[in-house]
């Protein structure tokens, strides 16, 4: 199995099979959309860089804020702003995702990760 789809199938499971995502404008159901999801935003989102802490957590939710950065094939560099929401079921399992995320178009040298 090549590295990337093992690293896909790998982060896959921390989803509940019957996980719900909205990313942006994205809604996504299941396991194998977030693996299909995600194999065309690491291809897309080249040398990601990624900051998060913690905002709040209680019982089997949590919230984080976040900022990355990184570059596209043409090479533009970008900055993403935003916050996730998460839910997790009984086992510990992301049961829904919810993130909302702005980006910004950065020069190279404008980088701070």
């Amino acid at each position: 199995m090549p590295g990337i789809q093992r690293t896909l199938l790998l982060v896959s499971k921390a989803y509940s099979i019957d996980t719900e995502w909205r990313n942006r404008t994205t809604f996504i159901k299941g396991r194998d959309e977030v693996q299909s999801f995600l194999d065309k935003k690491w291809d897309q989102e080249l040398d990601y860089k990624l900051k998060k802490e913690l905002w709040g957590f209680r019982e089997n939710r949590m919230s984080v804020t976040f900022e990355y950065e990184y570059h596209n094939k043409e090479g533009q560099w970008f900055r993403a702003y935003g916050n996730e929401l998460w839910e997790f079921d009984e086992n510990g399992l992301m049961l829904d995702h919810n993130a909302s995320i702005n980006d910004l178009p950065i020069e190279e040298e404008n980088r701070k990760l």
